[in-house]
């Protein structure tokens, strides 16, 4: 199994790179996570430190790794180009955006990115109905955490963990990347679960990737 002892942004990016995949929070396949492959102390709810939540910035600065709520059911993660590109081929094949999703990729056509607010705004409805909205079209590969903003607040300034997320999609995030796979959807369902596989020693079962995978 994995082992990468997270406890700086350093470390953190090239977990992910070494990965290529990996939920952010506990998934249902034991230690295959960023929280869980942190050092006690250093994840964000565990003292003063904001650690991975933070160090996450750090991570998309990169330009060539993508964030957003793709595995899990719609839980935020992280992938390498290579697997985002295979993972991008067998959602888009198997789904396609509802109405709201449309607006916004609309949007996202016109004016390249989109906040929470302004999805809020665009669909008038509440903050709960906008984040499932870009939730759903994150799962779908459509849409990344293209930036995110630290919000400093009071007369001193202060950076307490809260974020802004600027939402883009992947085209636009990794601009002049062929994002196109060169294989089938199911094909690469196959290859993400080899990948997987092998990251976890073959501890992990078919069924509790393709799980992580929904």
């Amino acid at each position: 199994m994995i082992d990468y002892q997270i406890s700086s942004p350093e470390t953190m990016e090239r977990a992910i790179r070494e990965v290529g995949i990996i939920p952010f929070f506990k998934s249902n396949i034991p230690g295959y996570s960023i929280k869980e492959q942190t050092q006690p102390g250093f994840w964000f709810d565990d003292g003063d430190t904001l650690g991975p939540w933070d160090w996450k910035i750090d991570c998309l600065e990169s330009g060539d790794i993508a964030y957003g709520k793709f595995l899990c059911g719609n839980k935020a993660a992280f992938a390498t180009v290579p697997l985002y590109r295979e993972l991008m081929n067998l959602r888009r094949a198997t789904t396609q955006p509802d109405k709201d999703g449309q607006k916004i990729m609309a949007y996202l056509d016109e004016r390249g990115s989109i906040t929470i607010k302004e999805v809020r705004a665009l669909l008038g409805v509440k903050k709960a109905t906008a984040d499932a909205a870009i939730a759903k079209l994150q799962h779908q590969c459509r849409v990344v955490t293209g930036v995110i903003e630290r919000v400093y607040r009071g007369p001193e300034q202060t950076y307490n963990g809260w974020q802004v997320s600027y939402f883009c999609t992947p085209e636009s995030l990794f601009d002049g990347v062929d994002l196109q796979a060169e294989r089938s959807p199911e094909e690469s369902l196959e290859l993400l679960v080899e990948q997987i596989t092998k990251l976890t020693d073959g501890t992990a079962t078919r069924k509790q990737i393709l799980r992580m995978l929904k």
